[in-house]
């Protein structure tokens, strides 16, 4: 395989900085160090740390200590050119004062989400699809909803001393979607429906590194649910297999049927769900299954930073070899600058399959 050894030049873009809708020219001069993270659990949170001692009003001070410029509650957001990479609020302000240089102050925002987070409840659901839930939820924090999710009709749903954010997640997680705000919008999508634009990313270009493990200790051939049906008093069980992650696999070998293969069929029974109705065992068997066969191939890079490398994009992986290379699902975003190795992005993803020999 013919590769090009070029190594890419360090990113000399600096982030810009805005606060309360105004764009501060001097945090984007003085930032030190930058870390923007995302998850498919949502709640983004970014820690940016500024120099913080320097010319005040004639003299030679403390920058950022009047609370003028950066105040709890205030909107901050990073943007890359016209690209918004983070979007959130002040939620704490660090003071540091390392030995033989100047001092520093870190911002640590997060978010929208923070609002759920900050909500503990106890109460029950009737009669409600979690598409419903979100919905609801959504409402509560004043958000705009968009929800794109399937999933079974439920008599009953206990929030029991939970955040919202926690019991959102775990209402999202059971009918395979994912949950991010952009700005005011609250966003409910399934897997399915959130796959963004391909990003090709080459390795040698704007690929940097790339670490993958094909692992089978995750995998299972079938995943079965067994409940009780309230309403037609009969006993409940579903399966899910390999089947419900074809469409996802592009031609590749699942794991599933790689397991199969070298050490046999691996059959997991999930004893801690309580489904009521067909629909409802099948979702959760269904679910379970795609979260543990998308993980067969995990890789972990350093990307060139642009604005579509994010949680939910598609990057189309170049030059790993007839195994590795293809289409992996981005879960975990980090973006980072400092003044060593500039700006760039690391980043988790993961696939269903392997490539063939």
């Amino acid at each position: 395989m013919a590769t090009d050894n070029t190594q890419p030049g360090l990113h000399s873009a600096r982030p810009t900085i805005t606060v309360s809708g105004r764009d501060q020219s001097a945090l984007a001069e003085g930032l030190q160090r930058l870390e923007i993270i995302e998850t498919t659990d949502g709640l983004y949170h970014c820690e940016a740390t500024f120099a913080n001692w320097g010319d005040q009003s004639g003299r030679v001070d403390f920058l950022y200590f009047d609370r003028q410029t950066l105040e709890f509650g205030k909107a901050f957001l990073v943007k890359l050119g016209t690209d918004t990479l983070f979007e959130g609020r002040i939620m704490a302000l660090e003071a540091t004062f390392p030995e033989g240089s100047a001092p520093e102050i870190t911002v640590l925002a997060e978010d929208r989400f923070q609002d759920l987070r900050m909500t503990r409840r106890t109460r029950t659901f009737n009669e409600v699809s979690d598409a419903d839930v979100v919905r609801q939820i959504a409402g509560d924090h004043r958000l705009q909803a968009d929800v794109q999710m399937d999933g079974p009709q439920h008599k009953v749903l206990a929030q029991v001393n939970q955040s919202d954010l926690a019991f959102l997640r775990e209402r999202v997680r059971s009918v395979d979607g994912e949950i991010w705000t952009e700005g005011t919008k609250l966003r409910a999508l399934s897997r399915a429906h959130r796959r963004g634009t391909a990003l090709e990313l080459t390795h040698g270009h704007e690929l940097r590194s790339f670490t993958v493990t094909a692992d089978l200790a995750t995998q299972r051939t079938q995943v079965s649910v067994n409940g009780w049906d309230v309403a037609s008093k009969s006993a409940l069980r579903q399966e899910a297999d390999e089947a419900v992650v074809r469409s996802e696999l592009n031609g590749d070998t699942s794991g599933a049927s790689i397991l199969k293969s070298a050490l046999g069929d691996r059959k997991e029974a999930l004893a801690h769900t309580v489904p009521w109705n067909s629909q409802e065992a099948r979702t959760v068997a269904e679910s379970h299954f795609k979260r543990c066969a998308r993980r067969f191939l995990v890789g972990r890079g350093v990307a060139e930073t642009q604005a579509k490398l994010r949680v939910g994009a598609v990057t189309d992986l170049k030059l790993l070899g007839p195994l590795f290379s293809g289409k992996y699902y981005v879960t975990h975003c980090r973006h980072c600058f400092d003044s060593t190795k500039g700006l760039r992005t690391e980043f988790t993803a993961e696939r269903a399959g392997l490539g063939h020999p």
